[in-house]
């Protein structure tokens, strides 16, 4: 079964919107179980500026769901997304 990678890009000056919904993001990890690994991007300045999530779900659909239900998502901190299936071969 692939792991699912999500691959999220900020809007240009939303680290604001970021911080403020960092602590909802953070439980909705928790409360769901589905994150394996995750992290921001950092821009030029070392601030968050993206993320990169790798989801362990059964299917894209859930996927795309779980990424819908992101308290980023919600707050449309995001300027582009992507959903890639992958398979971990090292680590």
């Amino acid at each position: 079964m692939p792991l699912y990678a999500l691959i999220c890009t900020d809007k240009p000056g939303a680290l604001p919107t970021r911080l403020a919904n960092r602590e909802a993001h953070l439980a909705y990890i928790k409360a769901t179980g589905a994150v394996l690994q995750a992290g921001p991007f950092l821009d030029g300045a070392g601030q968050m500026a993206g993320s990169l999530l790798i989801l362990d779900l059964p299917d894209l659909a859930a996927a795309q769901a779980w990424a819908a239900g992101d308290p980023y998502a919600k707050a449309g901190l995001f300027s582009a997304v992507r959903l890639e299936a992958w398979k971990k071969v090292i680590g």
